[in-house]
């Protein structure tokens, strides 16, 4: 099985000068962002980025890492990512907003808008593909 490059490098921030500077001042939402669309909407931007502040807010922005670090490990299994430049840990862990930033750019490159969440995307995808009509009620005799 092989694995691709990112489609930016990790220190490419200015690449998407917004998202760099909402990730500098909120990580918080730079990280739900991420999480809802890795976690294919199980668990929602709100909740995740709320986890994600309160660790910040219980550990003194120590090890919110350790957290985010598990979503760039699944997006990397998800996409065939190389673990690059090192660790996914590591990264997290000495490059934190870095990787947000990374992570971010990368689900946009491949076609994701950010700005709309799991399911809203889901919908524009299936847009123009036609649905059989769903019949209340279920099947009954005539």
């Amino acid at each position: 099985m092989g694995s691709s490059n990112w489609s930016t490098g990790l220190c490419d921030c200015f690449d998407d000068v917004p998202n760099c500077c909402m990730t500098c001042w909120c990580p918080c939402v730079t990280f739900g962002r991420v999480a809802e669309i890795v976690d294919r909407g199980s668990t929602s931007c709100g909740a995740s980025g709320a986890i994600y502040a309160l660790i910040i807010s219980l550990t003194g922005c120590h090890f919110q890492w350790c957290y985010s670090c598990f979503y760039r490990s699944k997006m990397r299994q998800q996409y065939l990512l190389k673990e690059s430049p090192c660790n996914d840990c590591l990264i997290h862990c000495f490059c934190e907003f870095c990787a947000l930033c990374q992570e971010y750019r990368e689900l946009k490159n491949r076609g994701v808008d950010m700005m709309i969440g799991w399911q809203a995307n889901v919908e524009k995808k299936n847009r123009g593909i036609q649905l059989p009509p769903v019949v209340e009620g279920g099947m009954s005799k005539l």
